[in-house]
């Protein structure tokens, strides 16, 4: 199928305001070839334009990044994926002390550690940042232990970072640029906000959904130790399709140097644990790293990333060899993405995305008031309480995490029931989850009470 620049471009302009984003860059690799397109302006304040050089901060699409550093040393033999935390990091404690003793590598690659997931704390800009961070973990506690379950987890990723400095001798950030970036090429990514200097940088933007965002305060919240699971890189959206094309073609640049072995990138991919939220990131199953997506039949993986007011789509279509990034500042950036990829891998890839999530037409009656009571895990505590056949959830950011939002409230309701799992919706953010929040009532192995948001395992406590 041949690129249409033409139309493709008058698309990514139509949908981009309709969604008051105020701006993006989409790189799209077709027919052999990457098409590279950018509409709307940086800032809005400023009135810079975006281009299809710009830089946008990647967020979460950086674990990608990190655990192919990590295969990167496991397929030289520098590192086993069955090798404990504790004997790569001897500094490295948890709560739980047999937690301490059993949580492997691979655990923190597929998130399957149990160590809750958004543990935050400013450990400062010196190169330390994630040793320190480590060491810090010491009170962190699990949401269930190791193996049990899937729950998404941001700090295994800076334990992840951790391990590839302990392993290399080098800082992330260098191991990161002089072992993937310059490799491949990819001259328009950088981590350190010093290096985002030197180019044209995108801006985050809030603001209430369906109105055009005003320019976040801060271009960055995120703290140093962020960055191996999406704090700190910044990319063009081209950079980003070079980077996936690497595990298109077999983990080979495209000069034909070998950064992986093909059985290596299939590795990355193979279904290492299913995911009972499939709903928040598409997601179907997680691999090494990658987010693993079933749309009808047809395989693809990718990752999301959501930073300051910025948001990121990878998506890879490896039977037809097209890989899809799109960037964002702010707005109802999910609603672009829903619409502007359901378009593009139909004609692209043959490809049927899910019909956007939300409750059915037909009501759905579900007993909600079972699972009122308290959640808690790092960094959030969230309350369901049942009320004259009203369910509320309230979502709070506390401790190291209260600095992100202020609490998210919300009325649940019913999409479907089965075996072990409810599936609830909320109203959505209009930033990152579209029109409505999925919400996942489950159970963990033991029978503990978990609820689901934001693809995190969140235990019942009260």
């Amino acid at each position: 199928m041949t690129f249409d620049l033409t139309h493709w471009q008058t698309r990514l302009d139509q949908l981009r305001a309709q969604h008051h984003v105020p701006g993006a860059t989409l790189a799209v690799l077709a027919d052999g070839r990457i098409h590279e397109l950018a509409s709307g302006l940086l800032h809005r304040g400023t009135g810079v334009p975006a281009a299809t050089e710009s830089v946008f901060q990647l967020g979460s699409v950086a674990k990608v990044y990190t655990a192919t550093l990590v295969m990167r040393l496991v397929e030289a033999g520098d590192l086993d994926l069955e090798a404990r935390v504790v004997d790569l990091l001897p500094e490295f404690r948890v709560a739980d002390p047999e937690a301490t003793k059993t949580i492997t590598v691979r655990q923190l690659l597929n998130h399957t550690s149990g160590l809750s997931g958004d543990f935050s704390l400013d450990t400062g800009r010196g190169d330390d940042a994630l040793a320190r961070y480590a060491e810090a973990c010491a009170d962190l506690g699990q949401d269930f232990p190791p193996g049990a379950a899937f729950a998404y987890s941001s700090s295994g990723y800076s334990l992840l970072g951790r391990i590839i400095e302990v392993v290399t001798g080098q800082t992330w950030e260098e191991a990161l640029r002089t072992r993937l970036l310059e490799p491949l090429g990819l001259t328009h990514s950088v981590t350190l906000p010093e290096e985002v200097l030197r180019f044209r940088a995108a801006i985050g933007h809030e603001g209430p959904s369906g109105q055009d965002p005003a320019p976040v305060p801060v271009w960055n919240l995120m703290t140093r130790n962020a960055g191996p699971y999406g704090g700190a890189l910044c990319a063009s959206a081209g950079d980003v399709v070079r980077f996936a094309r690497l595990h298109l073609d077999g983990g080979r640049t495209p000069d034909g140097e070998a950064l992986l072995t093909a059985g290596t990138v299939a590795a990355m991919q193979h279904r290492e644990v299913e995911v009972p939220d499939k709903w928040t990131v598409s997601s179907d199953a997680w691999g090494l790293g990658w987010t693993l997506y079933d749309w009808h039949g047809t395989p693809g993986y990718g990752h999301d990333g959501a930073a300051t007011g910025q948001f990121a789509y990878l998506r890879v279509i490896p039977g037809t060899r097209v890989a899809v990034a799109l960037l964002t500042n702010g707005g109802d950036a999910r609603l672009l993405y829903a619409d502007l990829f359901r378009e593009l891998l139909a004609e692209l890839a043959d490809v049927t995305m899910p019909a956007p999530f939300g409750p059915p037409a037909q009501p759905v009656t579900v007993d909600l008031a079972r699972f009122a009571g308290t959640y808690r895990r790092e960094g959030v505590e969230i309350t369901v309480t049942e009320q004259e056949g009203v369910t509320r959830l309230v979502y709070r950011f506390v401790g190291g995490m209260a600095v992100y939002s202020d609490a998210l409230e919300m009325e649940l309701t019913a999409v479907s029931e089965s075996e072990r799992v409810t599936v609830c919706a909320g109203p959505g953010t209009g930033t990152f989850s579209g029109d409505w929040m999925p919400v996942v009532f489950t159970e963990l192995p033991d029978g503990t009470g978990c609820v689901y948001v934001g693809a995190r395992a969140t235990p019942k406590v009260a």
